[in-house]
C-alpha cells in the first residue's frame, strides 16, 4: 500500500458513505433551489441611498439566508449520522490498523463531512453571484468574503461541538440533538440580547453574542434593528477572528481527543 493510499482510501470511503445516492443529488438540488429561486437579487438595489458595499452585503445576505440551513442539515447528517454510525459499527476501529496516523483518519472524515459540503455550498453560491449579480458583488469582493466568513462561523462552531460529543459518546444521536438545539437557540438568545441591550441601552449583550456569531456584528454594522450599537468594521473583523479562534480551538480539542483519548 503506497504512502498516500491509506488516506485516500479512508477519504474515498467517507465520501462514498456521506454522499451516496440520493444524498448528493438531493442536497445539490436543494442548494440550487434555495440559491436561484428563493434568493432575492434585487433586494439591495431597491434602496437608492444604500452604498455599493451595503448593497453587496444585502444581496449576499439574501443568498445565504435560503441556503445556509441546507448546508447545516448536510453537515449535521454527515457528523451525527455518518461519523457516529462508523464509530458504533467499528468502522473507524478498522481504520486504526491502516498505516496512517489517527489525525489523518479524522482529517479524511472531516474533509468528507465538512469540506465537500462547504465546497458544494460555496460553489453554487459563487456561481449564482457571478451569473446573476456580477456588477454588484465583483467590485465589493471583500464585503462578499467577509459576509460568508461571518455567517459560516457559528455553523462551524456547532459542527465542532457536535464532533466532540460524537467522539466522546461514540454515537451521533445526542450530538444531533445538541446541534439542533444550539442552532435554534441562537435565534432566541439573539432576540433576548437585543431586548436587554435596548432596555439597558448597553451593547454588552450584543457584543457577547457577536463573539460566537459574528454575523450579528456584521448585521449591526450594515444597519441593525436598533441604534444601541453600531460597530466599526475593524470591530467586526475582530469578532470574526475571535469566533474562528474558538472554532479552531474546538477542532484542535477534537483532534487531541481522537488521537490520544479515543478508545474503541
Amino acid at each position: 500500500m503506497g504512502k498516500g493510499k491509506p488516506f485516500l482510501e479512508v477519504l474515498s470511503s467517507a465520501i462514498h458513505e456521506d454522499y451516496r445516492f440520493p444524498f448528493l443529488e438531493l442536497f445539490a438540488f436543494l442548494y440550487a433551489l434555495s440559491t436561484f429561486v428563493l434568493a432575492n437579487f434585487t433586494l439591495g438595489t431597491t434602496v437608492q441611498s444604500a452604498t455599493n458595499e451595503t448593497v453587496a452585503y444585502t444581496v449576499v445576505n439574501s443568498l445565504i439566508s435560503g441556503s445556509l440551513i441546507v448546508f447545516i442539515i448536510l453537515v449535521f447528517k454527515n457528523i451525527a449520522y455518518g461519523l457516529g454510525s462508523d464509530l458504533e459499527k467499528g468502522i473507524v476501529q478498522s481504520y486504526f490498523s491502516y498505516p496512517i496516523k489517527r489525525w489523518g483518519i479524522l482529517t479524511a472524515k472531516l474533509i468528507s463531512a465538512l469540506g465537500v459540503s462547504l465546497l458544494l455550498f460555496l460553489g453554487i453560491q459563487i456561481a449564482a453571484l457571478y451569473i446573476l449579480a456580477p456588477d454588484i458583488v465583483l467590485p465589493q469582493f471583500g464585503t462578499v468574503v467577509l459576509t460568508y466568513v461571518a455567517y459560516l462561523s457559528y455553523p462551524l462552531l456547532i459542527s465542532a461541538v457536535m464532533l466532540l460529543i460524537t467522539l466522546i459518546l461514540k454515537r451521533g444521536g445526542i450530538s444531533l440533538v445538541v446541534g439542533i438545539v444550539l442552532y435554534f437557540a441562537m435565534s432566541i438568545i439573539s432576540g433576548i440580547a437585543l431586548a436587554v441591550s435596548f432596555a439597558t441601552e448597553s451593547p454588552l449583550a450584543l457584543q457577547i453574542i457577536s463573539v460566537i456569531s459574528p454575523s450579528f456584528a456584521l448585521q449591526q454594522y450594515y444597519g441593525g434593528i436598533f441604534d444601541v450599537w453600531t460597530p466599526a468594521l475593524s470591530e467586526v473583523i475582530l469578532y470574526v477572528g475571535v469566533s474562528y479562534a474558538i472554532v479552531v480551538s474546538l477542532f484542535i480539542l477534537c483532534y487531541i481527543y481522537f488521537s490520544r483519548r479515543l478508545n474503541l
